[in-house]
């Protein structure tokens, strides 16, 4: 584990692999070592960073808020920690928000972009009546009740039995994130905007990685944002809810290799 300080916070990452750097951005309740398994696959041939977005993980609280613009922000200087001066992007889920957060700020340091079980759209207000509902109970003491109901629903349920040691893992380590850095995530979530335009208006290439038995993405959503941008290269997953990387790796990594294929360092 490595690890480096931005802003007087530290900043958590994991890097293995050489050649072309490869960013993986976790979802919301993870940590960096959600990728551990998936990135040995793209390490054979690419420099894998994993970090801990900031208020997960190993990595501290930055603010009260923590904007997606704010953790694109700390992605940025942490690729300028490293000297990297052009990457992909790979963002599951919360990922995926601060990955478009990225893409808005710094477009000179993307070549481009995997948008992995997320979505370009704001929240519903339905849905920040729920965000907020969690930081109530956070704040009161029961995150173990937020990550027990979260995390099995990331999987397809007819997927659970086949991971256990991995719920178990993921649960574990969601029960130490710090309380108030979830709750920042969480108001970063609600307040993030729309980035339809920003894919309409992307011309690098793009992968999108949709599951059939996805429970927070619909397939009626998914199918409307792959009509935002004609060069959007989309991959569905057929047996995967929320965790495609996991439930089929095989099938992910034989995609995003093909994808990573286009980019070369200079």
């Amino acid at each position: 584990m490595n690890e480096f300080i931005w802003n007087g916070k530290k900043i958590s990452f994991l890097e293995q692999g050489k050649g072309f750097p490869v960013v993986l951005l976790h979802g919301y309740l993870e940590s960096k070592e959600i990728w551990n398994d998936f990135a040995k696959r793209l390490a054979i041939n690419y420099r894998v960073i994993i970090p801990d977005i900031p208020g997960h993980g190993d990595s501290e609280i930055i603010a009260e808020t923590h904007s997606m613009k704010l953790m694109a922000q700390a992605i940025h200087a942490l690729l300028q920690f490293l000297s990297i001066k052009k990457c992909v992007l790979v963002g599951h889920s919360m990922g995926g928000y601060v990955m478009l957060a990225f893409a808005q700020l710094f477009p000179e340091n993307l070549d481009g972009m995997v948008l992995f079980h997320s979505s370009v759209y704001a929240d519903t207000e339905e849905k920040k009546k729920s965000r907020l509902q969690e930081i109530v109970l956070i704040e009161k003491g029961y995150l173990d009740q937020i990550v027990a109901n979260h995390l099995p629903k990331t999987f397809a349920s007819d997927n659970l039995h086949r991971f256990p040691p991995i719920l178990n893992e993921t649960n574990q380590r969601a029960l130490k994130h710090d309380a108030k850095g979830v709750c920042a995530l969480l108001r970063g979530l609600m307040e993030r905007t729309d980035q339809q335009e920003l894919i309409r208006n992307f011309e690098k290439p793009l992968l999108f990685i949709f599951g059939k038995k996805d429970q927070f993405i619909s397939g009626d959503a998914a199918e409307k944002m792959v009509q935002l941008n004609s060069n959007i290269q989309v991959m569905w997953l057929f047996n995967s809810g929320h965790m495609g990387f996991i439930e089929e790796p095989d099938e992910v990594a034989v995609t995003m290799q093909g994808f990573l294929n286009n980019f070369k360092l200079l």
